[in-house]
């Protein structure tokens, strides 16, 4: 997925040790749908996620074992950029 492509956070529900290969084979997902280096991050609650394209996320709701898709806000820094007192 290109650097700038907007995108969502979807769970998946997949076995312990799981992989970003396996959720996509599971999935149906190409590799340009989905978030590569953002990768599978496990919840540790029995739920995977990973960030992919808006039109992956239509055709995954209400898949068996996923949920979302949930935002995924860009997190910027709050309020004015703050210089140290010694420069």
């Amino acid at each position: 997925m290109a650097p700038d492509t907007p995108s969502v956070l979807f769970t998946v529900r997949l076995p312990p040790g799981a992989t970003l290969d396996h959720a996509m084979r599971h999935l149906g997902l190409a590799p340009d749908e989905v978030d590569t280096d953002y990768g599978l991050v496990d919840l540790h609650n029995g739920s995977q996620v990973l960030l992919v394209t808006p039109a992956a996320a239509e055709r995954l709701q209400g898949a068996p074992g996923t949920n979302g898709p949930f935002a995924n806000p860009r997190i910027e820094p709050f309020g004015p950029v703050q210089r140290p007192d010694h420069e």
